[in-house]
């Protein structure tokens, strides 16, 4: 069924907003109803992927249940979620695409979450809420980050740490205007326009190779 034209302009409006390179990784958030939250702020402050390390013993199978839909209102619709082994190998694979990771953690390195030039292709590392971040990975991160405690309680919760985060980003990127033009090259966002339009078309053009057809401004088969 073909998208009405509001629901294709909408969907228009979100992708011209998308941010490829702002990202989070979730290091065996082992929490169904913090891995959605997590999800949700991203699709929130426009980021296009986010990537996870499934927890021990288990796996992400949760973006399928109904806790992850209640919690996160469809936002795993619109944020496509990769898988890695370990946290370590996806530190790696995004500094090899040219992304600076900023982990959560303290150590004598850290700096206010707010010091860091957001602009520059970023990925937030969270980890898991019983251990955190592990050494090894703040360690293989470009730099580690906190935000500043004045209670009793050490931390915040990992999907509101995300979400305190996320929007720094969101605050330094816009008053840098790059919210204003689009980020995503046009075949990337005229793809994306079709697989969120046509959902259920679209599996069936990429089993068999094809292009996905052209749409015209209302949404419609050009």
């Amino acid at each position: 069924m073909a998208p009405t034209p509001e629901r294709f302009a909408k969907i228009m409006r979100v992708l011209q907003k998308r941010q490829p390179t702002l990202t989070v990784l979730m290091d065996e958030v082992n929490k169904p109803h913090n891995l959605s939250a997590i999800v949700r702020t991203c699709d929130a402050v426009g980021v296009l992927e986010a990537h996870a390390v499934p927890p021990r013993g288990g796996k992400l199978a949760e973006f399928e249940g109904h806790t992850y839909e209640a919690t996160s209102g469809s936002a795993h619709k619109w944020v496509r979620v990769n898988r890695h082994e370990d946290a370590i190998s996806a530190v790696r694979a995004l500094q090899g695409r040219g992304f600076q990771v900023l982990a959560t953690h303290l150590s004598q390195r850290s700096v206010d979450y707010r010091e860091p030039d957001y602009t520059r292709p970023t990925c937030v590392l969270l980890g898991a809420e019983k251990w955190g971040v592990s050494d090894a990975a703040a360690e293989a991160a470009d730099a580690n980050i906190v935000i500043p405690m004045f209670g009793m309680v050490q931390s915040l919760n990992v999907s509101v740490a995300a979400a305190t985060i996320l929007f720094e980003a969101q605050r330094q990127r816009l008053a840098a205007g790059m919210y204003a033009q689009p980020q995503l090259a046009p075949d990337a966002l005229n793809a994306l326009a079709f697989e969120w339009a046509y959902p259920d078309l679209a599996p069936a053009y990429r089993e068999r190779g094809e292009a996905y057809p052209a749409l015209d401004e209302l949404g419609q088969f050009a």
